[in-house]
């Protein structure tokens, strides 16, 4: 949970720090986050997929 955090404050200070010398944020458009997000769930997907076997089949 740390590094999540971390990454989120560093990331809230960079935003900031953007405002204050009023630049444009390189941020990824709609389509590359909805990626990494696809990407980040198929990470979890069998490790979950194994988990709700093993809790209903015994």
């Amino acid at each position: 949970m740390k590094p999540y955090l971390v990454s989120l404050a560093v990331g809230i200070l960079v935003g900031i720090f953007y405002n204050v010398v009023e630049v444009k944020s390189p941020a990824p458009p709609t389509v590359a986050l909805a990626g990494l997000l696809g990407m980040l769930a198929g990470e979890h997907a069998l490790a979950f997929a194994r988990t709700v076997v093993t809790h209903f089949v015994g």
